[in-house]
């Protein structure tokens, strides 16, 4: 029996927000890595004082493209720039739907004169496989699902390298200085034999490298990764501390892909199934509204701006080039203050890492929304990332953030299950190294 389309499980829901508002859904985990392996803890403050080896293998989707119009396809359905885009390197690929509104972000990587490989959260690679098809490019395209969808084993393995030691421990690994590679390019390395792909980069807020290969080596690489970096103080990182890994570099995870609602996108959500991320990823918190469009953004308020180049013709050029410059919100860093967590939550609150949708006041008055909201056991508090009106963004305004779960449209509202916490602008990035060298270089 096919399943329903998006569409159709939306029309009978009544509403998305009535199909997407899940107040008891649990947060995201990275699936098949164990949650722990030493304490989260632990692990979250080794990418800061030694280094950690994350396992990404298994929560994002592979989608491989290539054929005559590969290049067209992706600058035509993306915001991004590929004149300039050399074989070898990556960039954060950026879809936005007609009217500039964001459909999600993923990393390309150009591996040949018509070939790509686009890896991440599904939405922008699920947007750029539908207008394969509905623009009939001369394309071929791929997918390996992610671990929570796929049987058997990842096509690709994917092992992040990040902290201080991170580049000590992989010239031990190789027996040599991995080749000097420029931010987001990748290098050719070779391991017992066996040869590979570092992508160079900072995406835990240190510096690092993700490693690529084929996944019948994976074992393999993780063992003599391991092996090397113990010595040196290199930790595993599992599902919870690997949750927690980018808010501090001010990477918005997994906004709400806004595609719910434009009566121009209903052939899309026909496309679309019920059971796709856009059918099943839940929206909850304090911060409840019957219009799902509340809970969208842009890329200009995402930070994304300098990704975009309006020198092509894409979808959504003309609507982002009229709002380049009119932004109401700004993303922001809120750091809660550490005794109202004590005092509002519960002496033994710590571990969270979630992407609720919680209210952002000042004075009673809501000013915006969280996104994406993280434990910092080094900072002993909670650090969200939120997008605020602009007249209360700078650096240092005192905002409130109002954590809860809103029933949605079902229940009353309990004015007993919703908690002020105080919270303060700071920088964003908030991780120094991120802000000085990794946004730098991007």
């Amino acid at each position: 029996m096919t399943p329903p389309t998006l569409q159709e499980a939306i029309d009978q829901a009544g509403s998305p927000m009535k199909l997407l508002w899940k107040p008891a859904a649990p947060a995201w985990r990275p699936p098949v890595v164990p949650t722990e392996f030493v304490g989260w803890r632990k692990e979250q403050n080794a990418n800061f004082e030694t280094a950690g080896l994350s396992d990404l293998s298994h929560h994002m989707d592979d989608t491989f493209i290539q054929g005559p119009d590969a290049t067209k396809l992706l600058s035509e359905n993306s915001v991004n720039d590929y004149v300039r885009f050399a074989v070898g390197q990556a960039k954060q690929l950026i879809a936005v739907t007609e009217r500039g509104k964001l459909v999600n972000d993923c990393i390309v990587t150009k591996e040949g004169e018509n070939a790509y490989t686009i890896v991440g959260a599904p939405p922008a690679q699920s947007w750029i496989r539908y207008h394969a098809g509905a623009g009939r490019y001369d394309v071929e395209i791929t997918t390996d699902p992610n671990s929570m969808i796929r049987k058997g084993d990842p096509v690709l393995f994917r092992y992040q390298l990040q902290g201080p030691n991170a580049m000590e421990i992989a010239q031990a690994a190789f027996d040599k200085p991995i080749p000097e590679t420029k931010f987001f390019h990748l290098a050719e390395v070779e391991l017992d034999g066996y040869q590979f792909r570092a992508l160079r980069h900072g995406m835990a807020g240190q510096a690092g490298f993700e490693f690529i290969g084929d996944y019948a080596h994976a074992d393999r690489v993780r063992e003599a990764l391991l092996t090397v970096g113990e010595p040196l103080g290199l930790i595993q990182i599992g599902a919870h501390a690997y949750a927690t890994t980018a808010v501090e570099s001010a990477w918005l995870a997994a906004p709400p892909p806004a595609i719910h609602s434009d009566p121009e996108l209903r052939p899309y959500r026909e496309w679309l199934s019920v059971y796709s991320y856009e059918g099943q990823a839940a929206l909850n918190g304090s911060f409840y509204s019957e219009d799902i469009n509340d809970y969208y953004m842009t890329p200009w308020e995402a930070g994304y701006g300098r990704l975009i180049s309006l020198e092509h013709d894409f979808i959504g050029r003309d609507a982002l080039a009229a709002s380049k410059d009119s932004a109401a919100r700004t993303k922001v860093t809120l750091k809660v203050e550490p005794s109202d967590i004590t005092a509002e939550l519960g002496a033994d609150f710590d571990f969270q890492a979630s992407h609720v949708k919680n209210r952002v006041e000042r004075d009673g008055e809501r000013v915006g929304l969280t996104f994406y909201t993280n434990y910092i056991d080094r900072l002993g508090t909670l650090v969200a990332l939120a997008l605020v009106d602009n007249a209360h963004a700078e650096v240092g305004t005192e905002l409130q953030l109002i954590w809860g779960s809103h029933p949605g449209p079902t229940g009353p509202v309990e004015p007993s299950a919703f908690h002020t916490l105080r919270a303060q602008v700071v920088t964003t990035p908030y991780n120094d190294y991120t802000r000085s060298q990794y946004r730098a270089s991007n």
